[in-house]
């Protein structure tokens, strides 16, 4: 017996064009696929097959199914060997259970609740009066009602317990659809009430097709207050790190393009799709993370970012485009206008104007060393250096090894450093140098904790971070990942940086990092003097970063093979020091009293 959850991966996993067409002769008719009909003899071709809902049908003699019944009915296997022969062009594995082991899905209930929300928000979509504001506000946005029921979007009435009362009659329970999202519980009273109201909805699926959580965004000119997007908490069918919204309708338009196009929401990938543009997808509402970059790497090896290009829009594009190739795939920038995002550009220029930008995309690395020149890195020593430091994490996280060996050549050409150089700099900051996962058992939580009350500058200025986004967004305008010298708290650093409003640390943390980070989220104790706290230790981490690259640069320069190089070397030396004795005469007087070999290599941790 295979699980029913391995035979949706196998359905959703699987290219219906392709497997149809080993053995069947198709052509492509729009958004379909054509050919004469394999089950009975025609002249003109009625056999049709649509990719984006994964079935087939012949309007001649009726035949239809899913890929696993073309497979049963034309190869004569029965339902079990049917998946497995999809599967195994799918790149699914498949395992079997006994019957007698096998358990019902625990998760049933929470999909079958969602089902029913979909459909009911449809309804009032479809619903000829109170339908009719957010039918004409998607018409104006150039979405027709065919896309709107190909990404089954509905709508949330102004009404307080509407979806309520509608889900009570077939039964559904206040405290699931409250776990759900789709309930909020009054603070002035215990009735709960319709949590999306006056909104149009984005349901979101799994890669199975099934729903697994809402978003809904608010419908303009009603007057209500409120965020723009709200979404569905994270249960145990939805975390939003690990889905992508549009992934299930754009993974066979994906694969045969050979590339996907990530955009930053729901409406830009229902508008792109308006305008022709089907291989699109978005994150749900957090920068994008590896398990995203996963699911796309089934389905590509390149990926177009298509964010937008003010300071926030090129931050988010620049951390994805390392969290790509972390995953071994190919990211490029597409840049668009000031001011304008991938909906308004195709409402206002059409689909030509998009297609132009695409076609312009360079690689995240060009974009970088671009964006670089244009603000004048190259010019003097001590910019060129901090170039240096801001392109390391994108040659860090390079997968694959040729790409790696283009980005390192590239750089070193650019900046002047040498290669070898580099490939140094760039085992520094390495994963490997944390402690590694398989140690021993991690130090209990009170001898933790003491020790993380002992991690200085670093801790300080982290635990001032997660207070709010807006400490997390002046510290990334201050200093960078490489500042930290403690390998722990560098990641936490960055991770605060992918997700400002983080509460629990991402899954894919080390453990012993992520151990630390949640004593960080825990931690009660009161901040006096925030502005304060968070300046001494910006400053503090500063200097000490800048002291360890003097003392790099003085081992370096003890051991150069010739004059040239010592050379260039003491005059970066002496950039540094000079950018040292201006954030802090004291230190740098105590430095050099104590000389090269007698600084503190731990010092971030004091």
């Amino acid at each position: 017996m295979i699980p029913d959850d391995v035979i949706d991966e196998v359905r959703a996993r699987a290219d219906i064009v392709d497997i149809i067409g080993e053995m069947v002769p198709l052509k492509k008719a729009g958004r379909e696929y054509k050919a004469n009909c394999p089950f009975h003899e025609e002249r003109t071709p009625s056999f049709c097959v649509v990719p984006e809902k994964g079935f087939y049908k012949c309007f001649g003699c009726g035949k239809s199914g899913d890929v696993f019944a073309f497979v049963m009915e034309r190869q004569g296997m029965d339902f079990i060997d049917a998946v497995r022969y999809v599967a195994g062009r799918s790149g699914v594995e498949v395992r079997e259970v006994n019957r007698s082991n096998e358990e019902e899905d625990p998760h049933r209930p929470l999909y079958e609740l969602n089902a029913f929300a979909r459909e009911w928000f449809r309804e009032q979509l479809l619903d000829a009066k109170k339908g009719s504001r957010a039918r004409a506000y998607l018409e104006g946005r150039g979405i027709g009602m065919d896309v709107a029921e190909r990404y089954g979007m509905g709508f949330a009435p102004d009404e307080w317990r509407a979806l309520k009362e509608a889900a009570a009659k077939h039964g559904f329970e206040e405290e699931m659809m409250i776990s759900l999202g789709l309930l909020k519980e009054s603070e002035r009273s215990s009735e709960s009430y319709d949590g999306f109201r006056s909104r149009i909805i984005f349901p979101i699926e799994g890669l199975s097709g099934k729903v697994i959580a809402f978003g809904g965004r608010i419908l303009e000119g009603d007057g209500r207050d409120g965020p723009k997007y709200i979404n569905s908490p994270e249960t145990p069918i939805y975390q939003k790190g690990q889905n992508l919204y549009g992934l299930s309708w754009a993974k066979n338009k994906i694969r045969r393009e050979e590339v996907a196009m990530v955009v930053e929401g729901y409406m830009d990938v229902v508008s792109l799709a308006a305008a022709g543009f089907e291989n699109v997808v978005a994150p749900l509402g957090t920068a994008l993370t590896s398990e995203q970059a996963k699911l796309l790497s089934r389905y590509c090896t390149r990926v177009l970012l298509l964010f937008d290009s003010d300071a926030a829009g090129l931050k988010a594009t620049f951390r994805a485009g390392d969290v790509l190739l972390e995953e071994g795939l190919h990211p490029a920038v597409v840049t668009l206008p000031p001011g304008e995002d991938p909906d308004t550009l195709v409402r206002s220029g059409g689909p030509g104007a998009l297609t132009a930008l695409i076609d312009d995309a360079v690689d995240v690395l060009d974009r970088k060393l671009h964006i670089l020149d244009e603000r004048k890195y190259f010019e003097s020593i001590e910019r060129t250096r901090s170039a240096v430091d801001r392109l390391l994490p994108t040659l860090r996280a390079a997968k694959d090894p040729a790409l790696r060996d283009i980005y390192v050549a590239k750089v070193a050409d650019r900046t002047g450093v040498r290669r070898e150089t580099l490939e140094a700099e760039m085992e520094k900051g390495r994963p490997s140098q944390a402690v590694p996962r398989t140690q021993s058992a991690p130090r209990s939580a009170p001898t933790l904790q003491r020790h993380i009350q002992k991690g200085g500058a670093e801790l300080q200025l982290l635990k001032v971070m997660v207070r709010g986004i807006e400490w997390v967004e002046r510290a990334a305008e201050l200093i960078s990942g490489e500042d930290f010298y403690d390998p722990h708290h560098r990641a936490i650093f960055q991770a605060l940086l992918d997700e400002p409003e983080a509460r629990v640390p991402p899954r894919s943390m080390d453990p012993v990092t992520a151990q630390r980070f949640g004593v960080i989220l825990g931690d009660q104790e009161e901040l006096s003097h925030g502005v304060e706290v968070f300046m001494n230790s910006v400053n503090r981490i500063r200097v000490l970063a800048l002291d360890r690259r003097i003392q790099d640069l003085q081992t370096r320069i003890e051991a150069a093979a010739g004059d040239d190089e010592k050379l260039e070397l003491m005059t970066t030396k002496a950039g540094l020091a000079a950018d040292l004795r201006e954030l802090d005469p004291n230190y740098w007087a105590s430095a050099t009293r104590r000389g090269p070999n007698d600084r503190y290599p731990n010092e971030a941790n004091r």
